[in-house]
């Protein structure tokens, strides 16, 4: 069939059919697929593709040369492709790129214009290698011409006539003769400058011997140009024995593969009795598996080193987006204030009687608490001009309206302003939880907190395989650092994003700007600062007191700390120490002004209602109500709303105090123990009933320290004060007396001591403990005096100490006999009464 093929009329030295027939009869041939090429050999009966056996046959007056740089071997991994699994399909889309007029589209028009046209001969067949760019002519000799002649004229040809191929037009063509017998295959092989040539025996009786340098480099380098040739080394055990030649054109080497593989050096050549059979194959320059067996043998620099490269495509990448979405949190409520089309939509909504949150009326009626706390208010804006540091502390019990005092009226038209609660944070349960809460207080995202976990499995892996940790994983301490380094990074873009070259100060550096403008500058709330954090040890705000030092000291931003921890100075002065705060300390409001908040709040409800404003008859008992609640915002408020909802004042009072004492009893009486707790339930009951039977509502600080429950535990009074039961009122820095933590609080010590069962109860546990530590006190000195007793003799300089613990010993059991008798009494008035 391939003779029928090539026997029609001769057209310029060599027969041919039309395009399009020959065309036609390779794609009956089906030489373009993939599985099957068009040279066939004879096997029994059958006819076998020489891609089927791997090898060209060849007749006694037959050739072969290869021709290479035809195909473009970088775009062989389409013939990986589902749709362009085949040659078939690959030569089809090569058709659609080339043009004939451009370069060659099939086989066969490419070796029409490689052979010349005086060629005596007769091709036989076209097998394409488009694996490796080239292709193989198989030709039949017509005349006495050798096949180096042939060859020769096909190179002289090809210089007068170079073939720029499309896909590469800086080389030519090349042709060269197949001196050996050539492995046709399809595996998937990438061409490379290297080839590795193994050294075969010509015979299976022989032995083949190992090429010299010299004799390696004759047969090469008529392909191209020698890089340098690489013999194995003597004591290597690795058979076959080899050698590595690389060329400097990785065409070059593709020629001599295709050429070379399977040619026997003659015994004079190779230096062995029967030849030497040389085998070839692409050797990597660098190999895939070297690198992995390089990363697997090498985990303490490589873990390490990804750790550090996944870190830095993260801030590289990641930072940017997250420092813009925090510039879009803070700038939020701006952007809808300035958008005039939402302006417009607020002015329509409003005319049909619905109310924004910004243009409703003093719900609260907390006019008659600002007007009392102007001055207040005015210190604050003061501070908030001034081009100094501004680290800025405003402490209050719970209810003072410390947060209503900033947002609402201080900063009410400031134009940035970001808050950060710190409530939300602390009581997040788990590393991974108070990482979400802390991004999503300040807009910080994307924030992939759950791979905290996922990273710290990784890291417990690495450290068992190389004994260190990787670094994969971040701890609560470092990612807080990240998010609040972003945020510093986008306050500090907000204040100088309007800057002008035409500004009169332009001439000055950034950080002149923010110190000389201070009213450009961001305000960042910090509230609910040290909540649920006694001892003020918490990572989470030891990282916010280091972040806000940073913007203070910076001039970046003003820093306001909210908060009702008295002990906030000693944080703050170790992230500050060398700072004087600026406090604002807000208490309860005066008697008069916290009427005027309940009658206008009371007002402002009855106008919503339509109804009638109380008479003032009707509110009588409201000043004597008042007395008892104090000036505690929250407690006030709660009133009111009794009051509107149709109760009288007493009726509300008594309701308040209900509600708070079965808190203080809770909390504070009947709760179990826990080991962090510093103080006990005899503590808190001793003091709720000495500032019970106080006139004034209250007890002076030495008096309560000098008592046996607090004598040697001073440090339980700070903890009650913390856990708001009682407040401490210092004079000059120094601590004078001890009042009830909220006002109404005094009306709730006097109803839980009037309780004569739960008074005479708990005064029997005080009497308990009281006499628990007076017996421990015996126990020791009996201990010393056991010790003194058994010297062998009474030296009379110890006369003074004998008597001074038997003195202790005579006063403690006096007051073991009085807390045992009036311990006895409570129990017979108890056991009386049920």
């Amino acid at each position: 069939m391939t003779r029928a093929l090539f026997s029609g009329r001769v057209f310029h030295g060599y027969r041919r059919l039309p395009c399009w027939r020959i065309s036609s009869a390779y794609r009956v041939l089906n030489v373009y697929t993939a599985r099957q090429a068009s040279s066939t050999s004879t096997i029994g009966s059958a006819n076998v593709s020489s891609l089927e056996t791997g090898h060209i046959t060849l007749e006694d007056n037959e050739g072969l040369v290869f021709v290479n740089n035809i195909f473009p071997r970088k775009l062989q991994w389409l013939l990986q492709l589902g749709p362009l699994n085949g040659t078939h399909s690959y030569e089809k889309a090569l058709k659609r790129i080339n043009r004939p007029q451009l370069a060659a589209s099939d086989p066969l028009h490419i070796i029409r214009r490689v052979l010349p046209q005086d060629l005596d001969i007769d091709v036989k067949d076209v097998i394409p290698r488009f694996r490796e760019g080239g292709a193989f002519v198989k030709y039949a000799r017509k005349s006495e011409a050798t096949d180096a002649e042939i060859e020769a004229s096909i190179k002289e040809h090809l210089e007068k006539n170079p073939i720029r191929p499309w896909f590469n037009p800086f080389q030519q063509a090349t042709v060269a003769h197949v001196q050996g017998r050539p492995w046709i295959e399809d595996l998937y092989r990438i061409p490379s400058p290297r080839i590795r040539v193994e050294f075969h025996p010509a015979t299976p009786e022989g032995s083949a011997t190992e090429l010299t340098t010299e004799v390696l480099y004759s047969v090469f380098r008529r392909y191209g140009k020698l890089r340098y040739i690489e013999q194995q080394p003597p004591d290597s055990k690795v058979t076959p024995r080899y050698a590595l030649v690389e060329f400097a054109r990785p065409s070059n080497a593709v020629t001599a593969k295709n050429c070379v593989h399977g040619f026997t050096i003659p015994p004079e050549g190779g230096e062995g009795k029967s030849g030497t059979r040389v085998k070839i194959k692409y050797e990597r320059k660098i190999r895939l598996s070297m690198i992995k067996d390089w990363l697997l043998s090498h985990p303490r620099l490589v873990i390490p080193a990804v750790a550090a490269l996944i870190a830095a495509i993260t801030v590289t990448i990641f930072d940017p987006i997250r420092t813009f979405f925090i510039k879009m949190k803070i700038k939020a409520t701006l952007q809808i204030e300035e958008n005039k089309f939402l302006q417009w939509v607020r002015y329509q909504v409003s005319k049909a009687n619905i109310y924004f949150r910004q243009s409703k009326p003093d719900v609260r009626g907390l006019s008659a608490i600002w007007e009392d706390r102007h001055n207040d208010i005015e210190q604050l804006n003061s501070w908030l001009t001034e081009s100094a540091e501004t680290f800025i502390v405003i402490h209050g019990p719970r209810g003072s309206g410390k947060r209503e005092l900033v947002l609402d009226r201080t900063l009410k038209d400031n134009k940035y302003k970001l808050i950060i609660d710190c409530k939300q944070i602390q009581d997040a349960k788990g590393d991974t939880a108070k990482i979400a809460r802390a991004a999503s207080q300040v807009g910080y995202r994307p924030v992939f907190s759950w791979m905290n976990s996922i990273s710290s499995f990784i890291d417990l892996a690495a450290q068992g395989m190389i004994g260190t940790k990787a670094g994969f994983s971040e701890t609560l301490d470092a990612q807080l650092s990240n998010i609040w380094q972003n945020t510093a990074v986008a306050l500090k873009s907000i204040t100088l994003e309007h800057r002008k070259k035409t500004d009169p100060d332009a001439q000055l550096s950034d950080e002149e700007y923010l110190e000389a403008h201070p009213e450009v500058r961001p305000v960042v709330v910090i509230d609910n600062y040290l909540h649920n954090n006694p001892e003020a040890t918490s990572v989470v705000y030891d990282k916010i007191t280091e972040w806000a030092a940073g913007l203070a000291t910076g001039n970046i931003a003003h820093v306001i700390f909210l908060t009702t921890d008295v002990s906030f100075a000693k944080p703050l002065s170790k992230a500050l120490p060398n700072t004087v705060f600026r406090t604002i300390s807000l208490g309860d409001c005066s008697l008069e002004v916290g009427r005027k908040f309940v009658l206008n709040h009371l007002e402002h409800e009855a106008r919503n209602k339509n109804k009638d404003t109380r008479h003032e008859e009707d509110l009588a008992e409201l000043d004597s109500c008042i007395g008892v609640l104090g000036g505690r915002l929250t407690d006030l408020e709660f009133m009111a709303h009794r009051i509107e909802a149709g109760e009288t004042p007493r009726g509300a009072v008594t309701r308040i105090v209900e509600q708070s004492a079965s808190e203080i009893l809770k909390m504070f009486i009947l709760n179990p123990e826990s080991e962090s707790q510093k103080w006990t339930h005899q503590q808190a009951w001793h003091l709720i009933k000495t500032l019970a039977r106080s006139k004034d509502g209250s007890v002076p600080y030495n008096h309560v320290i000098q008592s046996d429950l607090f004598k040697s535990n001073s440090q339980a009074l700070r903890e009650l004060e913390q856990a708001e039961l009682i407040s401490i009122v210092t004079v000059n820095g120094s601590p004078e007396r001890v009042r009830a933590g909220r006002p109404v609080y005094q009306a709730v010590f006097k109803r839980l001591t009037e309780n004569k069962a739960l008074s005479s109860r708990l005064d029997m546990e005080v009497l308990s403990q009281l006499i628990s530590k007076e017996n421990k006190s015996i126990g020791k000195y009996e201990e010393e005096l056991l010790l003194l007793g058994k010297l062998p003799k009474q030296p009379r300089e110890l006369t003074g100490r004998i008597q001074w613990l038997l003195q202790k010993v005579y006063n403690s059991q006096n007051k073991i006999a009085k807390y045992e008798a009036e311990s006895a009494a409570l129990q017979k008035m108890l056991q009386s009464e049920h």
